[in-house]
């Protein structure tokens, strides 16, 4: 049943009129009365010696408006849960099939394993991307996959956590690296779906993509080399970002370019233009240009920055706290980041972070703010501030030492600091657990502690009677030795009868030769 169906179907349910509620004979009621209020209903109910079955509905009158009585509210519970179970309708489940059927179609996958908390957690938001897709008309197909089940396929696709998100388009296949919310899973899709290459036939349209967008890239001019490397690093980087060409005459009025073919950027209000001398590569130009000169940080975006290669300037303030401090702190980055982009854009990133608890534990220091960090998330150094930034002067007078290198380097990745980095997230995980749960914490960490004791009672214990087994030993062995020497009781005994015996023979014989003399 579809959710319009669903709505037809309660619209058809005959109702009673509020006026004639289902006559049954209770204390204080007579026949023709007005309609019992919720205090009578409740009264009736429990004069039987029953519960008030259901909480009715804020502002609802006619409570029996379902078939046996069921509420209205119910029936409403019923519909939406419908509605979301649904949902997952629109996702396929995909099997070892899958490998042989899928170069015909566009599919957008969710490689996931059963255990996985985060990939139950992204299962609703899964199934609502499968509704919006299918409603929006898209030829994007949204499936998912067991790779647990399908180690072989999820292997091929070079799947090697969970979840993870791939776009399948022909030989090729994307990764989504973004947040894991409807709209941008969505927005990816259809990206990556689309033309690798956006065509703007006109102002008009130029305009129109220009508002959409934070950052475009468009490229200027007719075939050459540069084009084609301009398609070769989109097909790289599509999965970040936009792609388009136009046409000279179709750019806005206030762009001039030194010459043709161009590549171009368009953000913060104004436009850049790709020099191949200046700028290097460029690949590594698109990548370190794909984000706006100041961004609201966070850890996704802190992550992503990493591939650019800059050295990240960030204010840690308070968004809920207006005070003049860090209202100043953030004027000071974005200020640098507007008037001093030719000096600093190729080395640096500036924007600001909300609250200090993941700085806190990416430096694993406490940081008090506002404050200003600057992170080199290549080797995980980061830079302070020696004295207090009070103005845009200051800002760039510490950028500036930091670019000459007087300014004092912390952290990084050495051994001491990996060691260090190690026990620290032990630390975290302990103190959470037990913050979260003290009792699940006793079991994990105390079942291990009280078996390793016991383990290690056994082992002295063992090692003590060990000891009292061998001086036992020693002397009952010393014993032994003793009447080997000497011989044992009744090996001197039969010594003693064997002597005893020689003797009685010898006098026997004595005895016989005296009476052979006599005779």
């Amino acid at each position: 049943m579809n959710i319009h169906a669903a709505f037809c179907h309660r619209a058809a349910v005959p109702r009673s009129p509020p006026s004639r509620l289902p006559e049954r004979p209770s204390a204080g009621r007579t026949t023709g009365a007005r309609p019992a209020t919720r205090r009578s209903l409740r009264a009736c109910a429990e004069a039987r010696g029953r519960r008030f079955p259901f909480r009715p509905c804020r502002g609802s009158v006619n409570m029996a408006a379902a078939p046996g009585g069921r509420p209205r509210c119910l029936l409403w519970a019923a519909v939406v849960a419908h509605v979301v179970a649904s949902g997952a309708g629109f996702v396929e489940d995909l099997d070892e099939s899958f490998k042989e059927n899928r170069k015909d179609d566009i599919w957008l996958v969710d490689f996931y394993a059963p255990w996985c908390g985060h990939c139950k957690k992204l299962e609703p938001v899964w199934n609502e991307v499968g509704i919006e897709m299918r409603n929006m008309g898209s030829p994007v197909k949204v499936g998912k996959m067991d790779a647990t089940s399908f180690s072989s396929i999820a292997s091929e696709f070079g799947v090697r956590g969970y979840p993870t998100i791939k776009l399948l388009k022909g030989d090729l296949a994307y990764n989504y690296r973004g947040p894991r919310t409807k709209d941008d899973i969505i927005e990816f899709a259809n990206r990556v779906a689309g033309p690798l290459i956006r065509p703007l036939p006109s102002q008009h349209m130029f305009e129109h993509v220009q508002k959409r967008h934070r950052v475009l890239f468009v490229y200027v001019g007719g075939e050459s080399p540069l084009k084609e490397k301009y398609i070769e690093v989109a097909s790289e980087l599509i999965v970040y970002t936009y792609f388009f060409s136009a046409s000279e005459d179709v750019l806005p009025e206030y762009v001039t370019l030194p010459e043709l073919p161009a590549v171009m950027v368009f953000k913060d209000g104004t436009y850049f233009v790709y020099d191949e001398y200046e700028d290097g590569d460029l690949s590594s130009w698109i990548n370190r240009e794909r984000f706006q000169g100041y961004l609201h940080v966070d850890g996704f975006t802190l992550y992503e920055l990493g591939d650019t290669g800059k050295l990240v300037a960030i204010a840690v303030i308070d968004d809920k706290n207006s005070s003049v401090e860090h209202t100043r702190l953030k004027s000071i980055i974005q200020e640098v980041a507007r008037d001093y982009r030719d000096h600093f854009h190729r080395d640096f990133q500036f924007g600001h972070m909300d609250g200090n608890d993941y700085i806190n534990s990416l430096l694993m220091d406490d940081l008090t703010i506002p404050t200003i960090v600057v992170l080199n998330t290549s080797n995980q150094q980061y830079f302070l501030p020696d004295r207090h930034i009070e103005s845009t002067e200051d800002m760039v007078q510490f950028i500036n030492n930091i670019l000459d290198g007087t300014a004092e380097a912390q952290g990084g990745d050495g051994l001491l600091q990996r060691i260090k980095r190690i026990i620290y997230d032990a630390k975290s995980t302990i103190v959470s657990v037990f913050k979260s749960s003290p009792l699940l914490g006793c079991f994990l960490f105390g079942l291990p502690l009280g078996v390793i004791s016991i383990m290690c009672y056994g082992i002295c214990t063992a090692d003590t009677e060990g000891e009292v087994f061998e001086h036992e030993g020693a002397k009952k062995e010393s014993g032994d030795r003793e009447l080997t020497d000497e011989g044992s009781e009744e090996e001197q005994e039969e010594e003693k009868n064997g002597k005893y015996t020689e003797l009685s023979d010898g006098e026997l014989k004595q005895k016989d030769i005296m009476e052979k003399k006599k005779d």
